[in-house]
This record gives structure tokens, C-alpha cells and sequence, in this order.
């Protein structure tokens, strides 16, 4: 009995010393050394940040990076802008040989609707609130809910005011001279200069900054605009028989894909216009690799006043060929200027 009592409590012993040695060998979880689990540590590592939401003037073409495919996308809706883009013609840019705003495109502003008020200010009460008005057209002050910076700017009619405001062509003047505007009559151009569906009041120095960039090099800040502003850019690029270049085009679609229902513009004035002086598509010609410029065009002989310049009256401006003039240039003087605007003889 005594050497039986020995041995089992000899072997408990054992099993027990064979439990410890064992329990020695787990994690505090349970989990075995050899197992592969043990060796897997989940680490919350912070995102980097994310600035895709940077301010910028400047069109990036890695911005829409997972846009790769937009037919993978989205199907653009009837009447939208993305599907009008695909009308238009894909080219390159033509030599800017013999743009001038004024002689090409008509002085700034001109009456073209008729009702007595020239499109600037037409713009301006289509764009602003809060309007202070000095008879039926001139806009002395008001309040911009500025589109292109998403700032709120308020408008004071003045020589040092006025410009903080100014109207932009979405389809820049000389943009559009080198991309099928030389074709047009003048009548049409002075149409695409005054168009409606072509301009928006915005802040002055993102109007600046932007000056003739296409889609492909400059976007308004302001990005919940963009759709719109490309829009705009397809829909009178399409009413004027105007087209892109291939940059140009794929950056329209990056935008425009992420609104596929973005609506095209109707132009009021371009219809007749255009359709009686539309060109032969082979006479579009363009600058491209396997292509020479296109011969520059006749320019046609506009005065220019000289650096002496100096006009006793508005009449004696218009005269020589000087009316409107704007302040800082030769000529321009406040008695032109009897509302102070920056614009003498308009």
C-alpha cells in the first residue's frame, strides 16, 4: 500500500509539472505559439490627409484618375452636356495670327438683344442682387454670390471698384479664335462675344488668373460649379461650331462625367448667325503634327490711337477710332469717364 501511495502520488506530480510546462508554452489569449494567428498584430495606422480638396486654379488631370473609362461610368442623359460634347470636333489649335478682341469680336459691350442696355450690364443685373440701379440699365452696386471662388463680393460701381467684378467669357475670345472663330462672319462673333450662355459675372482676379485657358489648363476654384461652367463651355462651343482639342475634350468628360445629367444651353442670338455662315468642314484647318498652320488672316486696318493721344470730347474718340477707352490706356481721361467706371466714351 505504501509503495502503491508513492507511485500515484508520483505520477500526480508529473502530470502536474507536464500541466504547468504546457501552460507555459500559450499566449495570454489562449492562443498557441505555433499557431499562425499568434504571429498577425492588427494596427490602426492613421490616414495620411487628404488634400484632394486643396484650393486651385489649375486644371489636374489625376484629379478624375478613377474616371479612367467614362463610358464605364455613366450614359450621358438626353440634352445634356455630355452628350453634346461628343458632337463636337476634335482638332488642334490654329495660329492666333490676327486676333484682336476689338476688331474681331466688336468693342466691349455692345446692345445686341436691343433692350436698351449694353450686355455688361445686362450681366450684372442677371447676376447680381441687392441692385442699386441708375435708370433703367446701369448697375451701381450689388452683391455677387460669386460662382468661380464661392466668395461673396459686393459690387460698387467706381474707377478702383469696378474691376473687382468683371464678366468673363467661358469661352475665351482668343480661345475661340483659334479654334474655328476665324471662320465665322463678324456679325457672329460679335454674337459669341455678347452671348449670354458665354458670360458670367465673376471675381476679378480669378477672371485674371483663368485669362484665355481652355478646360484642359484652368477650372474655377469653386468646385460645385465646374459642371456647370463646362456646360457652358460645350454649349457654345457646339452653337458656334467651334472645337476641341484633345486635352481639352477629355478634361470636359472628366468633369462632365461625374453629372451626367448636366444640361446644355440653347443660345438665343447664335442660330441664323451661324447656320448661314457655317463653313465647309474642310476648310477648318488647324495646327497639328502632320499639318502647316493655317494662312494668317487679312486683318482689317483699325485706328489705334498713339501714345500722345488725347481726346477733347467723346466725339473726337469715337472719331479717331479710340471710343471706348479704358482707363489706363493712352487717351483715357476722367472727363471721358463721368461715372468714374474705368470706361470712357461707352
Amino acid at each position: 500500500m505504501f509503495t502503491a501511495g508513492r507511485r500515484g502520488r508520483a505520477s500526480a506530480a508529473l502530470f502536474a509539472a507536464l500541466a504547468l510546462t504546457l501552460a507555459g508554452c500559450a499566449d495570454p489569449a489562449g492562443l498557441a505559439v505555433d499557431d499562425p494567428a499568434a504571429s498577425v498584430v492588427e494596427e490602426h495606422v492613421p490616414a495620411e490627409p487628404d488634400d484632394s480638396d486643396a484650393d486651385t486654379d489649375v486644371a489636374d488631370p489625376l484629379e478624375f484618375e478613377d474616371l479612367t473609362d467614362a463610358a464605364d461610368v455613366a450614359d450621358p442623359a438626353a440634352g445634356s452636356a455630355l452628350e453634346l460634347l461628343a458632337t463636337l470636333p476634335i482638332k488642334g489649335r490654329a495660329p492666333k495670327t490676327g486676333y484682336d478682341r476689338k476688331a474681331q469680336f466688336g468693342s466691349p459691350w455692345k446692345d445686341v438683344d436691343r433692350n436698351g442696355c449694353d450686355t455688361r450690364n445686362d450681366m450684372l443685373q442677371r447676376d447680381l442682387t441687392n441692385l442699386t440701379l441708375s435708370g433703367p440699365c446701369k448697375v451701381l452696386s450689388g452683391t455677387l454670390a460669386d460662382k468661380y471662388t464661392g466668395k461673396t463680393i459686393d459690387f460698387v460701381r467706381g474707377d478702383k471698384t469696378s474691376t473687382l467684378v468683371q464678366i468673363d467669357h467661358v469661352v475665351a475670345l482668343s480661345d475661340a479664335w483659334q479654334k474655328g472663330a476665324q471662320q465665322l462672319s463678324q456679325d457672329a462673333r460679335v454674337a459669341l462675344a455678347n452671348d449670354p450662355i458665354n458670360l458670367f459675372a465673376s471675381d476679378g482676379p480669378a477672371n485674371s488668373a483663368k485669362s484665355d485657358s481652355d478646360a484642359a489648363s484652368w477650372l474655377p476654384k469653386n468646385r460645385a460649379f465646374r459642371c456647370e461652367y463646362v456646360a457652358r463651355q460645350v454649349s457654345t462651343k457646339a452653337a458656334y461650331q467651334l472645337w476641341v482639342t484633345a486635352a481639352e475634350r477629355d478634361a470636359m468628360q472628366r468633369v462632365l462625367t461625374t453629372c451626367p445629367e448636366e444640361p446644355a444651353v440653347a443660345s438665343t442670338l447664335a442660330g441664323g448667325l451661324v447656320a448661314e455662315n457655317a463653313p465647309d468642314p474642310d476648310q477648318l484647318t488647324a495646327t497639328t503634327p502632320d499639318s502647316e498652320p493655317a494662312p494668317a488672316q487679312p486683318r482689317p486696318a483699325v485706328p489705334t490711337p498713339t501714345p500722345e493721344a488725347y481726346y477733347k470730347s467723346c466725339t473726337a474718340a469715337r472719331e479717331a477710332g479710340g471710343a471706348p477707352v479704358y482707363a489706363g490706356q493712352p487717351g483715357y481721361g476722367r472727363h471721358l469717364d463721368r461715372d468714374g467706371d474705368g470706361v470712357g466714351c461707352e
